[in-house]
Formats: C-alpha cells, structure tokens, sequence
C-alpha cells in the first residue's frame, strides 16, 4: 500500500498534532484528510507553516493544560449523586459505566467530560460512596466523589412502627405529658382559690369502716347454752 507524507492541520486522536509530520496510506489522505481540511501534503511551499502550526499547537496546548487544571480543583470539592434500581436485597441491576458517570456530570453540574477521560479498575456494583479517575489531561488528573444511591424505598416492618427504642419513648412523652396536665390543674386550682381569698378545697378521703372491740383477754366469749335434754 503506498503511502504518503502529509502535515497535520489540526490534532487527530491516535496519528498526531498539528504541524506533525507523519505517514499515511495515500488514499485515507487523498479521500478523508485533505478533504476535511485536517492536513496538507508536504510540499516546499507547506512547509513554511510547520512553524505557525507549531505555535498554534502551543498555544492549544497552554490553554488546555490550564483549563483542566482548574476543573480538576473544581471536580475535587464535589460530590456527583447517581442514582440506580435495586432490588429488595439491596443489590444493583446492572452496574454503573463510565458514560453514566459522564452524563451525570453534565446534567448535575454542566460539565462535559468525555468519557474517555473517566478511568473505572472494575465496574461500580455497590451502594455507598467511590473515588473516581478523571485523567483530564496528559499532566492533570483529578479524583471525583461519586455517591451511589438507590431509587427503591426500604421497607419498614409494620410491627417495628408500634415496638422499640422509638415506641417507648412515644408512651414516655405520653406519661410525661399526661402529668403536666394534672400539675397544670393543680397550680390553676390552687392561683383561683388564693385570688378569692378561700383556702383550696381538698377531695375529702373516705371514712375508714370501724372494726368491732377485739375481747380482752381472759375473757371469753359465751357459748350458747345447750338444750336442756327431755324429760
């Protein structure tokens, strides 16, 4: 296959940068470089702007180097919230990619990352807080916080509603409010009697029942005669 020296006109992924000289097959460059305006061929006369193009590149360069760094401090103080179907047990459906966390990014915060730059060691099975890798730039990198929830409600057992910690300082509160009341009663009781001058009525307590006089001692009680027996 023939091939062909071209200079790159703009950065293409996986062949160059501009003002790079490289090698291509002659037809990708006839068909799809140089139609796209991505590179030249290397002539005398293109050569003159390997030098400008180099500048370019630099001044490219500068600026993304710069703008991924600041996103990188920006990145580090959040905290991106995705949330994901599970079942009863808890466990996920599925497990959370890359281009979920990318679109999560850019709906929560407007930040459009490729998802590319997003580094997953294993796929995201499990509930609760991960440290992500953003490589945003050949000399920047960042980690991302990134807090996995779950969208189905837990299930609360009816019986733990009426029973434990929760329900006996319920009927606690209850009790306790229970006798402010009656203390409350009592001190209104006691203010309208001292306003009127009377002494505060009390509930008068019942009548202890008498008992009837044990006998003294050495006394006993008379048995009743028996019948005289007939004649």
């Amino acid at each position: 296959m023939a091939k062909t020296e071209v200079i790159l006109i703009q950065n293409i992924v996986g062949l160059g940068g501009e003002s790079d000289l490289v090698k291509v097959a002659a037809g990708y460059a006839r068909n799809y470089l140089f139609p796209q305006g991505l590179a030249v061929p290397l002539t005398s006369s293109n050569k003159r702007r390997i030098e400008a193009l180099k500048k370019r590149r630099g001044e490219r360069e500068a600026h993304e180097f710069n703008a991924m760094t600041e996103l990188s401090k920006s990145i580090s103080k959040l905290i991106a919230v995705l949330q994901v179907k599970t079942g009863d047990d808890g466990k996920m459906f599925g497990a959370v990619t890359s281009g979920m966390i990318a679109d999560q990014l850019k709906t929560q915060f407007e930040i459009v990352l490729d998802k590319r730059k997003i580094h997953l060691e294993h796929p995201i099975k499990t509930l609760g807080e991960h440290d992500i890798e953003l490589r945003l730039h050949a000399e920047v990198a960042a980690t991302l916080k990134l807090r996995v929830e779950s969208t189905t409600p837990v299930a609360v057992p009816a019986e733990s509603r009426f029973s434990g910690p929760d329900a006996r300082d319920r009927d606690g509160a209850a009790r306790t409010e229970s006798r402010g009341h009656k203390r409350a009663d009592r001190v209104r009781e006691e203010q309208g009697a001292a306003d009127t001058g009377a002494a505060p009525e009390k509930t008068p307590r019942p009548e202890k029942k008498s008992r009837p006089p044990r006998p003294e001692k050495g006394e006993k009680s008379a048995k009743p005669e028996k019948a005289e027996k007939a004649e």
